[in-house]
């Protein structure tokens, strides 16, 4: 298998949750749109034509990876833009929801629910670009919510617990499809079948339960099918499956099914939903993307967990199970097959501070987007029922499509240098070591 990604005799790359290198065929379409497919889409010349066949190609790819429609697939700036894009319509669509009602019924106030301001339910584990919204939200009084502890057991958003939180102005539903630190994936495809029931029983004053998952982790790594999973809307980011850093958002059939509203106002590009002249060379790279995973979806997946599982392993064999707690193992959970968490217990051996004793290994202890955070251990270790001292020794080690035995086996080694230079400095305190000269 051709290697893509950052790996030599000096480092190792294990850090592919956080994002991943552009494939060589996904660099080679931008490169060559850029070069013939410069026009304006918009435009009726040759090179606008070539260009908006460039974007059509890429909208049919996309809404194959994810067994949806073209005409489904609105193209965004990345995953933050389509989270912060659903989050938008939802509150948009329940004033515009109770306004209509007020008109056809000749009265202001509807029971009180009018007056209720529209209600979020998302999980206690969520990405920034969700979590930050919707606390965003609520200190500018726009919405209320609920965030939802995860099952320690499990790791993952229980389907009744969500249910059961749903009241008269809950407006969305929004729950990660994979989480992007243990791996775990959620129960997306079961939540949608109880909301099918809640919004069958709902009255007409109530707004439909709307159902957002953001799958930025799962695509590349496992299928991922609208018609299966039955959401409203779909997060889609270029590169977590080795594409550029672009976006898209499913939206199940927009403007009719499922509500759309725009944030930005300009020429109408995206059926007005998103406007703005297209990134055509990075839609390009994007489609190119999602057409390899289309391709060799099942080859990457059955890699990676072969790589993944040979990993943990090794990291058995070389410390021990006592000297081990796999963070993202959780009963009765499936979880990506990339993805390995894992504490090596001991004092003074911190995620952060092992990786920095490293030569070669390139890591992180959690997502990149609290990277700079050093206080404290992940919170979506410790709201997962990891105790702290254990979450504090954490490292996620994330493989990719090209990582092979061997770099599992130099990063074995890695770490257990770096462990005896942490212990050996901790039973000798003035030791210096030679990089700390």
């Amino acid at each position: 298998m051709q290697k893509t990604y950052i790996s030599s005799r000096e480092y190792i790359y294990m850090d592919y949750n956080a994002t991943t290198p552009m494939e060589s065929e996904v660099i080679q379409t931008i490169t060559e749109t850029m070069r013939e497919a410069w026009g304006n889409p918009s435009s009726s010349y040759a090179p606008g034509r070539k260009a908006k066949e460039s974007i059509d190609w890429s909208r049919e790819v996309i809404a194959q990876m994810i067994g949806g429609h073209p005409e489904d697939i609105i193209f965004t700036s990345g995953g933050t833009e389509s989270n912060n894009l659903v989050f938008h319509t939802a509150v948009n669509s329940f004033w515009s929801h109770h306004r209509q009602l007020a008109q056809n019924s000749g009265i202001v106030e509807l029971g009180g629910i009018a007056l209720s301001l529209p209600h979020i339910i998302t999980s206690n584990i969520e990405h920034d670009s969700v979590q930050l919204v919707v606390e965003n939200l609520v200190k500018e009084g726009k919405a209320k919510a609920t965030f939802l502890s995860i099952s320690k057991k499990t790791g993952c958003v229980e389907v009744d617990d969500v249910i059961t939180a749903i009241g008269p102005s809950t407006c969305l539903v929004s729950v990660m499809l994979a989480n992007n630190e243990t791996g775990v994936i959620m129960p997306i495809a079961e939540i949608c079948q109880q909301l099918k029931v809640v919004n069958h029983q709902r009255g007409k004053e109530m707004p439909k339960v709307l159902l957002h998952t953001d799958a930025a982790q799962a695509l590349g790594k496992l299928r991922v099918d609208v018609q299966d999973l039955g959401v409203d809307y779909l997060t889609i980011v270029g590169h977590k499956f080795y594409g550029p850093r672009i976006g898209a958002l499913y939206v199940r059939s927009p403007g009719t099914s499922s509500p759309m509203y725009a944030m930005f106002f300009g020429g109408g590009q995206e059926r007005m939903f998103r406007p703005g002249t297209e990134n055509t060379p990075m839609i390009a790279g994007l489609g190119k993307a999602a057409e390899l995973v289309n391709k060799k979806l099942d080859l990457y997946a059955s890699h990676m967990k072969e790589v993944r599982d040979y990993l943990e392993a090794s990291l058995v064999m070389a410390f021990g199970k006592e000297k081990l707690c796999f963070n993202s193992h959780f009963q009765g959970s499936d979880r990506l097959p990339n993805t390995c968490n894992v504490s090596i217990l001991g004092p003074n051996l911190q995620g952060r501070k092992v990786l920095q004793h490293c030569r070669r290994l390139l890591a992180s202890v959690g997502a990149a987007c609290h990277s700079e955070n050093v206080s404290r251990p992940s919170h979506v270790l410790l709201k997962s029922g990891i105790p702290y001292k254990v979450a504090e020794n954490a490292i996620r080690l994330s493989v990719g499509r090209a990582t092979s035995k061997e770099d599992v086996d130099l990063i074995i080694e890695d770490l257990k240098q770096a462990i005896n230079e942490i212990e050996l400095c901790a039973a000798e305190p003035g030791l210096l070591l030679p990089d700390e000269n």
